[in-house]
């Protein structure tokens, strides 16, 4: 390129909007390595119009593959492709919040650790989601029926129980959902160690029921209460709540129907639970008022194929709406 002179010294690197015309007896600077034109960059007339028309900064390319280091149209089109023009949406330090009166909320350790994996998990794991609506009936009036004849044994079962229970015993016949990727390989479970969503006021836990194929109700019912309480006071051990293989998400009792849940790495599936309302149904060629419960179960298509997710399903819907089959 030409030698600037000694007696115009030049910035370090030019400015982005287009300044007033230099002297004519000023020479061209150089713009990192291509030949320039005063403060313009070195690039054919319809290389400058399609960049006006993109609204790309010539001066942004480095080099051209013209003549000499010219910037042709091409060169526009490639830069488009490899860097676009509006750079990625990022929020304001200052954001503007107008007349609005507002409290800065100090971020915890726990929501931190739950930010930073529910992130993790959404971007990199491929989720895919498979929604069945299970008939409530049976398992309603068995629980109704229990809690009634054990009532003076304290015993007191929940919907959640069966749910646990009968998301254990389908992880049993379909082994491929009760798994977790490891990266260079996937991890085939022999137990069924149950993740049980709790909120503890203060943020998301997932307690663990270990074994639970190989309990009766009534035991996953005390172990349930006895860790959702110890997880509420902060006091649960970490081999408590970290590890499991697959979660239950149960947010029914908030009166939502239906919902999709985020995969808890590196199990490979997540069972959002919604709550059991009345609908009508067609019961042996008549229509009936049914109690319905709809669970979408997220699935790591890493790990769990569709057809696969869908057969784990069938099962869960088999035990639940024949609860009897639980106690076999």
């Amino acid at each position: 390129p030409p030698p600037t002179p000694p007696s115009q010294p030049k910035a370090a690197a030019p400015a982005p909007a287009p300044a007033a015309p230099a002297p004519a007896s000023s020479a061209p600077a150089p713009v990192v390595s291509k030949p320039v034109s005063g403060d313009r960059p070195f690039a054919s007339p319809a290389a400058k119009r399609l960049a006006a028309e993109k609204g790309i900064d010539l001066f942004q390319i480095k080099s051209g593959s013209g003549m000499d280091g010219m910037i042709t149209s091409r060169d526009v089109e490639s830069f488009k492709a490899a860097a676009p023009a509006t750079p990625a949406a990022t929020i304001p330090a200052g954001f503007p919040i107008g007349d609005m009166s507002f409290v800065d909320a100090e971020t915890s350790s726990m929501r931190k650790v739950i930010a930073k994996r529910l992130q993790e998990s959404k971007n990199q794991i491929p989720h895919y989601y498979l929604t069945v609506e299970c008939n409530m009936d049976a398992t309603m009036a068995l629980r109704a029926d229990i809690n009634s004849t054990y009532e003076k044994e304290g015993i007191k079962l929940s919907v959640n129980d069966f749910i646990i229970k009968a998301t254990a015993l389908a992880s049993k016949r379909v082994p491929a959902c009760n798994s977790a990727w490891m990266d260079s390989f996937i991890r085939e479970f022999h137990s069924c160690d149950v993740s049980v969503a709790v909120d503890t006021g203060k943020g998301l836990i997932t307690p663990i029921v270990t074994n639970v194929e190989s309990k009766g109700l009534a035991e996953i019912s005390e172990t349930v209460k006895e860790l959702a309480g110890r997880a509420k006071e902060g006091k649960l051990q970490p081999h408590e709540f970290q590890g499991g293989s697959i979660t239950v998400s149960n947010l029914g009792m908030f009166g939502i129907n239906q919902f999709t849940a985020i995969i808890n790495p590196p199990q490979a599936c997540i069972l959002a639970v919604g709550g059991t309302e009345k609908k009508v149904v067609v019961k042996d060629g008549a229509p009936a008022v049914a109690n319905v419960m709809r669970v979408t179960m997220s699935c790591d298509h890493r790990v769990v194929d569709g057809a696969v997710g869908a057969q784990w399903l069938q099962h869960f819907k088999k035990f639940i709406e024949n609860p009897k089959a639980m106690l076999l």
